[in-house]
C-alpha cells in the first residue's frame, strides 16, 4: 500500500512542479510586458518634452504643424513597435505554455496508468477489460489534447513567420 501511496505522492510532486514551472513563466512574460511598457512611456515622455522644447524657438504656424506631425508620426512608431514585441512574447508564452502542457499530460498519464496498472493488479479478480478501456481512454484523451494544440498553435506559427 505504502509503494502506491508513494507513487501517486510522485505524481502530485511533478505535477506541483509544473505548475510551478507554468507560474513562472506567466510572471517572467508579464515581467516583460511591464518592462516593454515602462521603456514606452519613458520614451514617450521624453519626446513630449523634446517636442514641447522645440515648440519654443518656433515661430511659424506651419513650422509647428511640421513638429506636430512629426512628433505624432514618431509616436504612433513606437506603440506600434511596442505592440509588435508584446504580441510576439504573448506567441512565445503560448507557445511555450503548450509545450509545457504537452509535456506535462504526456509523462504525467505515463506514471498515472503505472499507477492504475499498479492498482488494479492488486484487486481480486479480472481487471484486463477495466485496464484496456482506461487505457484506450488516456490514449484518445492524449490525442485530443494532441490535435488541439497543433490546431491552436499553427495560427501563432505562421505569424511569426
Amino acid at each position: 500500500m505504502s509503494n502506491k501511496n508513494e507513487h501517486f505522492s510522485e505524481i502530485h510532486r511533478k505535477n506541483m512542479e509544473a505548475a510551478m514551472r507554468l507560474a513562472q513563466l506567466s510572471i517572467d512574460n508579464s515581467q516583460r510586458i511591464m518592462s516593454l511598457q515602462s521603456e514606452l512611456a519613458r520614451e514617450l515622455f521624453q519626446s513630449s518634452v523634446d517636442n514641447a522644447k522645440s515648440h519654443t524657438g518656433v515661430g511659424a504656424p506651419q513650422d509647428i504643424m511640421s513638429l506636430r506631425t512629426q512628433y505624432a508620426q514618431e509616436t504612433a512608431q513606437k506603440m506600434m513597435e511596442t505592440a509588435q514585441r508584446i504580441a510576439e512574447v504573448g506567441n512565445e508564452a503560448r507557445t511555450e505554455f503548450s509545450r509545457l502542457i504537452t509535456e506535462q499530460l504526456a509523462s504525467g498519464s505515463q506514471d498515472l496508468m503505472e499507477a492504475f496498472q499498479s492498482f488494479f493488479k492488486t484487486l481480486p479478480g479480472q481487471n484486463a477489460n477495466m485496464l484496456e478501456s482506461m487505457q484506450q481512454a488516456m490514449a484518445t484523451a492524449n490525442s485530443a489534447f494532441e490535435q488541439i494544440a497543433k490546431v491552436s498553435g499553427a495560427p501563432f506559427a505562421a505569424k511569426k513567420k
